[in-house]
């Protein structure tokens, strides 16, 4: 049994940071070609963040997110990560962690993800 648990998440002002973490267990990540962020804020559908190969070094951002936000991994804990900085009010939402199977090009989509977290809560306030 997959599972993904996502952690760090909280409340924070505009222009400060937070470091989400998604670990996985029950099968390592190096049995997937990506991990990806997707968040989803109240009345709206859930969009796309940012993916990282488990392999190599190639990552894929939003431009709503790009310069603030940075996607990272440790293999050895078996963990992705999502450094948030210069937060603002909009990028309030529940955040989830995703795999992908797959193997192929880093994908937006949240239909070429597999596996998916029970999301983890962050709210910018101004």
């Amino acid at each position: 049994q997959v599972q993904l648990v996502e952690s760090g998440g909280g409340s924070v002002q505009a222009g400060g940071s937070l470091r989400l973490s998604c670990a996985a267990s029950g099968r390592t990540f190096s049995a997937y070609s990506a991990v990806g962020w997707f968040r989803q804020a109240p009345g709206k559908e859930r969009e796309f963040v940012a993916a990282i190969r488990w392999s190599g070094s190639s990552t894929l951002y939003a431009d709503s997110v790009k310069d603030r936000f940075t996607i990272s991994r440790d293999n050895a804990k078996n963990t992705v990560y999502l450094q948030m900085n210069s937060l603002k009010p909009e990028d309030t939402a529940v955040y989830y962690c995703a795999a992908r199977m797959v193997f192929g090009p880093l994908r937006p989509q949240t239909g070429d993800y597999d596996y998916w977290g029970q999301g983890t809560q962050v709210t910018v306030s101004s």
